[in-house]
């Protein structure tokens, strides 16, 4: 199935394109908002929300699937009632020379929840979720620590989890609101700017002021 984005890119490119060829429109991307608001609504739902046919719509979302752009369906569960309450980012800095075995190690811990190759002063940071303090002590200096691959590690605790979505969306993003131009004072010079004299207009003004 091969389907016109409405979203072109300056490359010609639409931003859309994924998997084996499908290219997503204002349509496939309307689905993707209704279904991260509910990932269990159906079909009749769906078109209903999305404006369009039932069949429309079982057709764009097999699309969707087959094509890769939905990888599949799970639950959202609340960690602190399941026992998880301590969330903590674990920064590593790893031997290059063991790449390797630092994925293997890491992939037999359970307890990592996201782990991802970054720049900067490390090369990797891990997020866990633990049962407490001592559980995150233990598993950083017990058994990080004694991985070969491992050289070093920082490890930060996260206090709030202000925003945390399913996925954003290329059409998430708003226009930027031009700012209003700053009002005039008085003396016609905008507000929040500063006007300047000129040398001799401000030695005339002090003459003016030691005569009087």
């Amino acid at each position: 199935m091969t389907e016109t984005s409405s979203y072109p890119t300056r490359g010609g490119t639409p931003p859309g394109r994924i998997g084996i060829g499908l290219e997503l429109d204002a349509i496939h991307f309307k689905i993707l908002e209704v279904l991260r608001e509910n990932g269990r609504i159906s079909v009749a739902a769906l078109a209903e929300r999305v404006g369009i046919s039932r069949a429309n719509a079982y057709t764009r979302f097999e699309a969707l699937r087959a094509d890769g752009a939905i990888k599949g369906f799970t639950a959202e569960i609340d960690h602190v009632r399941a026992g998880l309450g301590i969330t903590a980012l674990i920064f590593v800095t790893v031997r290059q020379q063991m790449w390797r075995q630092f994925r293997a190690q890491l992939a037999q811990m359970p307890e990592v929840e996201y782990c991802a190759i970054t720049t900067g002063q490390h090369d990797a940071m891990i997020q866990v979720r633990m049962t407490d303090v001592a559980a995150v002590h233990s598993l950083v200096t017990e058994r990080l620590a004694n991985i070969p691959a491992v050289k070093a590690t920082e490890t930060v605790f996260i206090l709030d989890e202000v925003i945390r979505r399913p996925y954003i969306l290329p059409t998430d993003r708003r226009p930027a609101t031009r700012r209003p131009a700053p009002e005039a004072s008085g003396d016609g010079v905008p507000l929040g700017k500063m006007r300047f004299e000129g040398v001799s207009e401000g030695r005339a003004g002090l003459q003016r002021d030691s005569k009087g």
